[in-house]
C-alpha cells in the first residue's frame, strides 16, 4: 500500500474518545499528547488489520504458489548467480 502524502497525514478531524479518567490523569501529568498517540497507536492498529486482511483474502493464492515454488523450483533459478 503506498504511503500516504504529508498532506494527507496532516488533515485532522476532531472526534470525541471515552478514556479511562485515571489513564488520562496519569498521561496529562507525563506532559504526553494524547491526540497524537492515538493517533499513531491507531493508525498501527489499522495497517495490522488491513495486513491480516491481505493475507487472509490472499492466503489461497500464496499457498498455491508456495506449492508450485516447492514442486518446481524457483522461475529463473537457473540463471541465479548467488
Amino acid at each position: 500500500m503506498p504511503a500516504a502524502s504529508s498532506l494527507e497525514r496532516s488533515a485532522k478531524r476532531a472526534v470525541n474518545l471515552t478514556l479511562s479518567v485515571d489513564t488520562l490523569a496519569a498521561a496529562k501529568a507525563l506532559n504526553l499528547n494524547v491526540s497524537s498517540l492515538c493517533d499513531a497507536y491507531l493508525r498501527e492498529v489499522v495497517r495490522q488489520e488491513q495486513e491480516r486482511r491481505w493475507r487472509a483474502e490472499h492466503a489461497e493464492f500464496v499457498g498455491a504458489y508456495n506449492a508450485t515454488v516447492e514442486a518446481e523450483g524457483l522461475p529463473l533459478d537457473a540463471w541465479r548467480a548467488f
